[in-house]
């Protein structure tokens, strides 16, 4: 079911013109924050462990994940998104700084509260999450910003991802607006969907739902899904319930240890295979798989060569620990069949 879409020399041309292009990632932006230990005993007041704290990070994450991962390939990457004022939107207006990505279109509203995800990781295995979060619409005023950013930064961009997270930044009208205004400009746009802010998406490039959400979002009941994806009666039905809700022309369904699927309007389904040797970590799995098949898109490929660098990016980056990135070199090497062989692997 799955032949290899592309050559090495196909994938050398698309690798040329991502660097031409400029990306806008719109959505949800949070601070991801790292605690990492070693655990060497369970604490005597309580039946937990006690981590020893080695070192710490932070990254910009959510929908400025997306953005981290088309750093090394595209030419331009912009967020848009929110932040609260304080100390936290302080240092995550830092963290933009610091990784390279722009903060021309990052609004403060003094009402909201910087999201903030702080994972404790010891021996390359999350031990707990804890979340800073109080979800809330923005206010009009803000939205008003966004909207005369977004026109400023349309007629320069390539392709747009909606990143939603449902933490209130992305409403009905601010959607449509967006959606309106890039098609009118000939703009791609993918969207990577939240079950928990049920919005339109009619009208998009693709949608990319993780198998969760895709069924959630479809009213179906996940039975399970056979061995053979391209003739499964509940993965078709599913992708039919879909494209009658969203209207687009791809879905690209995230699978987890089966890899991916995609269904296009125009073709039958087409199942990549996993590609990761063994799991470290899933933190930012979809995130890398919406912006390499977003710029792949609008870079010239096929559905299917965009779903087949996307896999093997997204299969790459479960093979680290923490919301990691994708580099050229990994991914070129994944793609031509080494990092699978076991010649080269990534640095953990």
């Amino acid at each position: 079911m799955e032949p290899t879409p592309m050559d090495d020399s196909r994938f050398a041309d698309l690798l040329t013109q991502f660097s031409r292009k400029s990306i806008l990632v719109l959505g949800d932006v949070m601070l991801d924050r790292f605690i990492w230990g070693n655990v060497s005993r369970i604490s005597p007041e309580a039946p937990v462990p006690v981590v020893h704290v080695q070192r710490e990070s932070a990254y910009p994450g959510g929908a400025a994940n997306v953005a981290r991962n088309l750093l090394p390939f595209a030419g331009q990457v912009h967020v848009m998104g929110v932040l609260g004022p304080g100390m936290m939107g302080d240092l995550l207006r830092k963290n933009f700084e610091e990784e390279g990505l722009s903060t021309e279109a990052l609004v403060v509203d003094e009402g909201y509260e910087t999201i903030v995800k702080t994972r404790v990781v010891a021996r390359s295995q999350q031990v707990v999450r804890i979340d800073r979060e109080t979800p809330r619409s923005v206010s009009s005023r803000v939205v008003k910003q966004m909207k005369a950013h977004f026109s400023e930064l349309l007629p320069s961009l390539d392709a747009i991802i909606i990143e939603d997270y449902a933490k209130g930044l992305l409403g009905q009208d601010f959607v449509d607006a967006v959606i309106a205004e890039a098609a009118e400009a000939g703009v791609p746009v993918t969207v990577d969907p939240n079950p928990n802010n049920p919005l339109s998406w009619r009208g998009v490039t693709a949608v990319k739902p993780n198998r969760i959400e895709a069924f959630q979002a479809a009213g179906l009941k996940d039975e399970g899904l056979g061995d053979d994806l391209a003739s499964d009666p509940i993965l078709l039905e599913l992708g039919q319930r879909l494209h009658d809700l969203w209207d687009c022309q791809h879905l690209l369904i995230t699978l987890s240890e089966r890899g991916l699927v995609l269904l296009s309007r125009d073709e039958g389904p087409w199942h990549s295979h996993p590609r990761a040797r063994e799991v470290f970590d899933v933190s930012g799995a979809g995130d890398t798989a919406i912006a390499l098949f977003t710029l792949a898109l609008c870079s010239g490929a096929t559905a299917r060569e965009a779903a087949h660098l996307s896999n093997h990016a997204s299969s790459l980056v479960v093979g680290k620990v923490g919301t990691a990135t994708v580099t050229p070199e990994e991914l070129t090497m994944a793609i031509s069949g080494d990092y699978l062989q076991g010649n080269a692997s990534p640095e953990h």
